[in-house]
């Protein structure tokens, strides 16, 4: 997944977020009456929304970065989007020519290392064969973070003081557990399904009746 952040320059507080999804598809390829063969592709999905993010002219620098301080200063002002998105679902998939598919499939050719990466073999962008095209269904929440100075009340280390006078209590232990009911159901799971007539057990005498 690759997220970019820019502000709008005619709308002060608001930014353009484009995030482009990378999907690996597996899909069985059948020729003949052969055993079917996995074959795995690469399925890229541009989305851009407007997110209101507020403005900043402080510069923040900070030791967990090892970019430089020119780096750190130009993302000072930027807050910092946030794609949770969970797996896609497939809606549909077809077989066509390559002289069918859509014009901008040659953009697919930039495409990251590391994305590459995660494939056995080359990915194919030549103009022979047949190519799979899939519709994805995909649910995220996108969302701009910025950091922020809180005023909240704090209090010190509570240390005790006092000795504590709960265990005053001269009754008889043994006496106290006598009281407590044998939790039966923790050693017997019960034997009936969710929202049917409850089986009561007790336990007397060391027989479960």
């Amino acid at each position: 997944m690759y997220i970019d952040v820019e502000p709008i320059g005619f709308n002060r507080g608001f930014y353009t977020v484009d995030v482009r999804y990378y999907y690996r598809v597996t899909a069985d390829a059948f020729v003949g009456a052969v055993r079917p063969v996995e074959i795995s592709g690469l399925c890229v999905f541009d989305k851009r929304v407007i997110l209101f993010g507020s403005e900043s002219s402080a510069k923040v620098f900070s030791s967990c970065l090892d970019e430089g301080p020119d780096a750190q200063m130009r993302r000072c002002s930027v807050p910092t989007a946030v794609v949770e998105a969970v797996d896609p679902i497939v809606l549909n998939m077809k077989l066509v020519d390559v002289c069918e598919c859509h014009p901008c499939d040659c953009e697919l050719t930039e495409i990251p290392p590391c994305i590459c990466a995660c494939f056995c073999s080359d990915l194919c962008f030549g103009n022979q064969g047949k190519r799979v095209y899939v519709s994805l269904g995909q649910f995220s929440i996108i969302r701009l973070e910025r950091d922020t100075q809180l005023l909240m009340p704090i209090y010190d280390y509570c240390l005790p003081e006092k000795e504590c006078t709960c265990g005053g209590n001269e009754d008889d232990p043994c006496e106290i557990f006598r009281h407590v009911k044998f939790p039966v159901d923790e050693f017997f799971p019960p034997n009936q399904a969710p929202g049917t007539p409850a089986c009561y057990r007790e336990v007397k005498n060391g027989c479960m009746v």
